[in-house]
């Protein structure tokens, strides 16, 4: 593969430059971009969208790299609007509170800690607690609920800095982050200088095998630089003398992974139990091919065929008169609504339960953001389900539209109508 002028020309963990290409989009928006209605008649921002393997250290990312303070400074998601992503916070912070002993003398950090969702479950057990989160509007709401955090974005100058400050962590979370510091090296750096000698940091990503089983194309856009598997994370951390003495599978997003890091050098103060699941991951990786590119070869074959699938059910419901919705702004919904060349020629509106993103627009596609009480006020006789990470939860909350005849479309992992 050649690489572009203005794209990547390495890996972004191991500095090889043997990039593969799995699947290209395009020209996309930016997922998160959404629109007034005062910038409709704009000219929007576009940037190559490309997927790559590196067979070195088996990283899956893409090769451009928007600027962060375009992406993140002023920021639409909030996690604490999905009640999904409430209790896997709250799951995790319980355990760790117990297994780890965690008391008022404790610190426990997150990076990009947008407005405290998690580490409010934290602050309510007595732990301090320290966020650090560069979205400068989510930075303020979680101020607000009463969770210290600094508005910056995270490397080793910061680390180095609160660490001189006498601030340092027991646990340090990362959820979602790894995949979207361009600084990847520098965020991995700093996370092993702000840690304890027996402090744990634990990360939560997107899982490559699932994305690349279920066509999970969507979760590609230019936030998500990396894809991960567990022998990608290995791979990386081991550069910075940290040691994986966990590693779990969890349903979050479609299909993520959390792994643990404890410094290298440090006390080794996790359960045996836990080497064995990393162990084990580590060799069904080997079994289906992580380091090899045959694995990811035919991805594009199958997004095509979703495309071709889609399309069908949909034009065939416009031409029979159906009003057709769509469920959930997400950034996964700018790529596949935009790659799949959907818009207001078929669809009618986007309801979504963030009032951050109410009365705004959707980047490329320019369909209006409204509440979901929209659903039954309208009464579209079907919603495409773009937010279907989140399907049990927004089908449990549209119950009242289901009753009234309403039917959701569920793309991913395969097309389905409920």
């Amino acid at each position: 593969m050649s690489i572009l002028d203005n794209t990547l020309p390495y890996c972004r963990s191991c500095n090889q430059q043997h990039l593969q290409l799995i699947l290209s989009l395009g020209q996309m928006p930016l997922a998160n971009a959404l629109l007034t209605a005062d910038q409709l008649a704009w000219s929007e921002e576009t940037f190559p969208l490309d997927l790559v393997f590196c067979p070195d250290c088996t990283l899956v990312q893409i090769t451009e790299t928007v600027p962060p303070e375009k992406l993140f400074r002023e920021y639409f998601y909030l996690s604490s609007f999905s009640d999904t992503v409430l209790e896997n916070a709250h799951q995790i912070a319980s355990r760790l509170a117990a297994t780890r002993r965690l008391n008022a003398q404790s610190m426990v950090v997150e990076i990009a800690s947008n407005d405290g969702y998690l580490l409010n479950n934290y602050r309510e057990a007595g732990i301090l607690v320290l966020g650090i989160e560069p979205a400068l509007n989510i930075a303020r709401k979680a101020e607000a609920q009463g969770i210290r955090t600094v508005s910056e974005f995270f490397n080793v100058a910061l680390a180095q800095r609160l660490r001189d400050e006498g601030m340092t962590a027991d646990v340090i979370h990362a959820n979602n982050v790894v995949a979207h510091v361009a600084d990847l090296k520098g965020v991995v750096e700093g996370i092993g200088v702000l840690l304890k000698p027996d402090g744990v940091a634990v990360i939560e990503n997107h899982y490559v095998k699932d994305l690349i089983d279920h066509v999970e194309f969507d979760s590609i856009y230019h936030e998500h630089l990396c894809y991960y598997s567990v022998t990608a994370f290995n791979n990386l951390f081991r550069q910075f003398n940290m040691v994986m003495v966990d590693a779990e599978r969890i349903p979050m997003h479609g299909g993520s992974l959390r792994v643990f890091f404890q410094r290298e050098e440090g006390p080794q103060t996790w359960e045996a139990v836990g080497r064995e699941r990393v162990l084990r991951l580590l060799t069904e990786e080997q079994d289906w091919g992580v380091g090899q590119f045959a694995f990811y070869r035919d991805f594009g074959n199958k997004v095509a065929h979703l495309r071709r699938e889609l399309l069908a059910l949909l034009r065939r419901l416009k031409s029979e008169g159906r009003r057709i919705a769509v469920y959930g702004a997400s950034a996964k919904s700018t790529t596949l609504l935009n790659y799949f060349g959907i818009g207001s020629e078929i669809l009618d509106f986007v309801a979504d339960r963030s009032t951050v993103k109410q009365n705004h627009y959707t980047p490329g596609t320019h369909l209006p953001i409204v509440a979901p009480e929209k659903l039954l006020e309208i009464q579209p006789d079907y919603v495409l389900l773009l937010a279907w990470n989140f399907a049990d939860e927004v089908l449990f909350q549209q119950a009242e539209y289901r009753k009234r005849g309403g039917r959701f479309i569920v793309p991913i992992p395969e097309l389905r109508v409920i």
